[in-house]
């Protein structure tokens, strides 16, 4: 029985993490939705577009993510795989129709065909990454903020990946661009269907002790990678044997976290070994000395958990499963930290709050995504793909450290994690002031700080819905959230950009326009630095109602932590 019982947990603990390694390739390319200024220039010259048309079919491909809803109610009733193949296929599809009209094989199509196969691109990614999201989270509850840092980073990364991969095998061709888009993701997709599912998380403090370890190889691994794309951007040298040497290390570096699985199951299966070994040595009856002392020191932990005030007690067994999330069986109003159903949730100030300040975010920072091609040329850029691998790489870097980073100030002061989001804000705010100011390298700065911010967006926000509003509905409520995506870029792309620039462009012959000069996205930029503003106030809001329950995260995860160390 012991013996079969180790095999199983050694087991059980390979199969978490090679599923995690799966989920992190699958995030690495499904960052497809921030490509579109790769090839928005193919399509703009091929279909004869004015801007406002262009920033049309951009705002398709984020509406798609509206329908992301589908994908939240399937969570909770399809399998993983199930999620996975559907997203894998309707990208093969969505991308590789484009890819059919780039390349010139056919005809351009419609407009409005062409929106809707935008939209099935942009849709296939909610799949994907509703499957990895809530799997991750729920394999991992009590260390949420890495997951969240580590797997919403190489979704920032993908679109450096792409596009430096393009650079260097295909010269930035855009038919070959989308080509990557449409086959590698349903490749990755169809590797991750054998190996993602949900494994019963840890339960003891040794077990979430080990899990910290191996996400902190996780980053380490991702930063390498990040600061090896930006090396190459700087670099320059992008023709040749040098290209070729660039795309097999990256692929190297991309496959090397497949060694925590195998390390976590030679530990796992060593250390379950000793267990049964010691079980074997251990008397069957204690002495009397031996019970008095353990009976002591559980008797001193329940007068130590009477003791705090209720808003600082630790949470029990069933509510430490949920890190922060109370279950409850009465008929009431769930308060926050509990479990809500969506229709709950959206009944409370704090929902709207969150919803409104994430859409002051990631709305202005898709705006600046969408059109950095059109940014970059309007302020004398010829080459924009630079700018647009800055913005992905410097996202990572701010949805893998706020992730890691907020989930350490939970555990050592119980900081709520709304805070990080109000600080990525005020600095949002500042970027966009910088690049309407058009000064020489603002463009830079720019890219950098909007992508900093714009990943800690994402990476805060989707750990922070699940300790309000708890993990059973929590595929639902993150896609609901997510519909600020097609919104803010309605908004902010389609609305504000579009026809701001549309007024400052000159007509080309053939149809289209163009604008030259930093006066054509200056009030786009001024607006939304004021929308980042309002955005803070709200996060303050949320950081002020939303104390208590980070305290008490903090009060359980200290009083588990000191309980590990007695035994």
């Amino acid at each position: 029985m012991g013996f079969g019982t180790s095999s199983s947990s050694s087991s059980s603990s390979a199969l978490k993490w090679l599923g995690f390694v799966t989920a992190v390739w699958v995030q690495s390319i499904s960052g497809n939705n921030y490509t579109f200024s790769n090839y928005s220039g193919a399509l703009k010259s091929l279909m004869n577009l004015t801007q406002l048309e262009l920033n049309s079919l951009s705002v398709a491909k984020d509406v798609g993510k509206a329908f992301g809803i589908l994908a939240g109610l399937a969570s909770d009733r399809l399998s993983t795989p199930v999620i996975l193949l559907i997203g894998s296929f309707e990208g093969l599809l969505g991308y590789g129709v484009q890819w059919l009209v780039v390349s010139r094989t056919i005809q351009p199509i419609p407009y409005w065909q062409m929106c809707v196969f935008l939209c099935m691109g942009g849709n296939s990614t909610t799949w994907m990454n509703t499957a990895v999201l809530v799997t991750c989270i729920r394999n991992f509850r009590r260390n949420r903020g890495p997951v969240s840092g580590i797997l919403k980073g190489y979704v920032g990364l993908s679109t450096a990946i792409f596009t430096d991969l393009c650079n260097a095998l295909f010269s930035s061709d855009p038919a070959s661009f989308l080509v990557l888009l449409s086959v590698v993701p349903f490749a990755v997709c169809l590797t991750a269907v054998f190996f993602l599912r949900e494994i019963p998380p840890s339960t003891t403090f040794a077990e979430d002790n080990e899990e910290s370890k191996y996400f902190a190889v996780f980053n380490i691994v991702a930063v390498v990678v990040a600061v090896y794309l930006q090396s190459y951007d700087i670099i320059g040298i992008k023709t040749g044997a040098f290209s070729i040497a660039f795309a097999s290390i990256l692929l190297m570096l991309l496959a090397s976290p497949v060694a925590v699985p195998f390390h976590a199951f030679i530990r796992s299966k060593v250390h379950d070994e000793q267990d049964v070994e010691g079980r074997i040595d251990e008397p069957l009856l204690r002495s009397g000395s031996e019970i008095e002392v353990e009976e002591t020191i559980v008797g001193a932990a329940a007068a130590a958990d009477n003791e705090l005030p209720p808003s600082l007690k630790p949470l029990s067994n069933e509510e430490e499963e949920n890190h922060g999330t109370i279950v409850t069986t009465e008929k009431k109003r769930p308060v926050l930290g509990e479990e809500h159903t969506i229709m709950e949730a959206m009944l409370t100030v704090d929902f709207w709050v969150l919803f409104v300040s994430f859409l002051c975010g990631v709305g202005t920072g898709l705006a600046v995504m969408n059109n950095m091609g059109q940014i970059g040329l309007a302020l004398g850029y010829t080459d924009v793909s630079i700018f647009v691998s800055m913005t992905s790489i410097w996202g990572f870097f701010g949805r893998i450290l706020s992730g890691t980073i907020s989930e350490h100030f939970i555990k050592k002061a119980g900081t709520p994690r709304p805070l990080w989001n109000a600080a990525a804000q005020i600095i949002m705010a500042v970027g966009y002031l910088l690049m309407a100011l058009a000064l020489p390298g603002s463009l830079y700065i720019g890219s950098m700080v909007v992508g900093v911010c714009y990943g800690v967006r994402l990476a805060i926000t989707v750990p922070t819905a699940s300790e309000l509003f708890g993990l059973k509905y929590y595929g639902l409520i993150y896609n609901i959230l997510i519909l600020n995506m097609p919104l803010g870029s309605f908004l902010f792309s389609g609305l504000l950009a579009g026809l701001l620039y549309d007024a400052e462009a000159t007509p080309t012959p053939g149809g289209g326009n163009t604008c030259v000069g930093a006066h054509c996205f200056r009030i786009v930029f001024i607006v939304m630095a004021f929308a980042s503003i309002i955005g803070v106030g709200l996060d303050l809001l949320l950081a002020y109602r939303t104390k208590g329950i980070y305290a008490k995260i903090h009060a359980s995860k200290k009083t588990k932590k000191s309980g590990g160390n007695l035994r």
